[in-house]
C-alpha cells in the first residue's frame, strides 16, 4: 500500500462516514458548481470539521480518483490508526462480550477486504486483523467498498498472522479456519465462545502455517457445482451464523 493512496477517500458514503467518525480530514474536493444537496451537506460538514473545501472540475477529480467512482467528492485525509490485538480484546471486554474477531489471511483484493470489514461492522465484530505483507491495506478502494465501515471498525495490522493466532489462543480465543474440506460444517460448530474466524486468500485459501495453528476448521455446505464461495461471502455467512448462535 503506497503512501499516496492511503489518504484518499472517495464517494459520498465513505466521505460522510469519515467526517462522522472524526477522521482528520485536510481537504474535501467537490465538483465546481455542484448543487446536489447531498454534496453540499458534505461540504458543510467538512467546513464544520475544520477542513478546507475545494471546488474543482470533474477532470481534476477524475485524475485524483483511484476507484474511478468518486461520485463528485474526494477527501484527503489520514486514515484511522491501526490498533493492537490487545485493543481488540479490550473492545470486547468493554462491551462485556466474548470476543468475535475476523482474521484475513492474505486477502489481496481490496473489494473483498472492504466487504469483509463492512460485514464485520454490521455484525458487531470486535476487530479485524490483517497482515502487513501480501495483503490489501486500508486505502481508498477498501474504504469505498466498506461504505465507510473502516472508520467504525477496530483494525489491527500485524507482521505475522501465525504469531497473531498464537497470541489470541494464549488469550483464550478459539481460532477457527474456514476451509472447503473443514472437519465440520458451520452449522455444527459452536461460535458462542471467544472466537476468531480466519478467512483465507482468494486464490490459495488458508496458508499452511496459519492452518496448522488453528484449533478447528469449518466448511460451508454447498449444493451446487461451484466448490467454493467468494472470500467476503464466506466471511458473511460465518459471521451471521455466529451472531445467530449468540442470540
Amino acid at each position: 500500500m503506497s503512501a499516496d493512496n492511503e489518504g484518499i477517500i472517495e464517494g459520498r458514503n465513505a466521505v460522510t462516514e469519515a467526517l462522522r467518525s472524526g477522521v482528520n480530514i485536510d481537504k474535501v474536493f467537490i465538483i465546481k458548481g455542484e448543487t446536489d444537496p447531498a454534496i453540499r451537506h458534505i461540504a458543510g460538514a467538512a467546513r464544520s470539521a475544520g477542513a478546507a473545501v475545494v471546488e474543482t472540475d470533474k477532470r481534476k477529480l477524475d485524475s485524483m480518483s483511484l476507484t474511478k467512482s468518486h461520485q463528485g467528492v474526494i477527501a484527503a485525509a489520514s486514515f484511522t490508526d491501526y490498533v493492537s490485538i490487545d485493543d481488540i480484546l479490550e473492545n470486547a471486554a468493554k462491551r462485556n462480550e466474548k470476543p468475535l474477531i475476523i482474521i484475513c489471511d492474505e486477502i489481496s483484493d481490496p473489494h473483498n477486504l472492504g466487504a469483509i470489514i463492512r460485514t464485520s461492522e454490521a455484525t458487531g465484530v470486535h476487530g479485524v486483523i490483517i497482515p502487513k505483507r501480501r495483503s490489501a491495506g486500508i486505502n481508498a478502494t477498501v474504504a469505498k467498498a466498506s461504505s465507510g465501515a473502516v472508520f467504525h471498525t477496530a483494525i489491527a495490522r500485524v507482521t505475522n498472522i501465525t504469531a497473531a493466532v498464537k497470541e489470541l489462543k494464549k488469550a483464550g480465543v478459539w481460532v477457527v479456519a474456514a476451509a472447503p474440506d473443514g472437519e465440520s460444517s458451520l452449522w455444527e460448530h459452536d461460535f458462542k465462545d471467544a472466537t476468531a474466524i480466519v478467512i483465507g486468500s482468494e486464490g490459495t485459501g488458508i496458508s499452511r502455517l496459519v492452518g496448522e495453528n488453528c484449533d478447528y476448521t469449518v466448511n460451508i455446505p454447498l449444493s451446487g457445482k461451484i466448490s467454493s464461495l467468494n472470500a467476503s461471502v464466506s466471511a458473511a455467512v460465518l459471521l451471521f451464523e455466529a451472531v445467530r448462535q449468540r442470540g
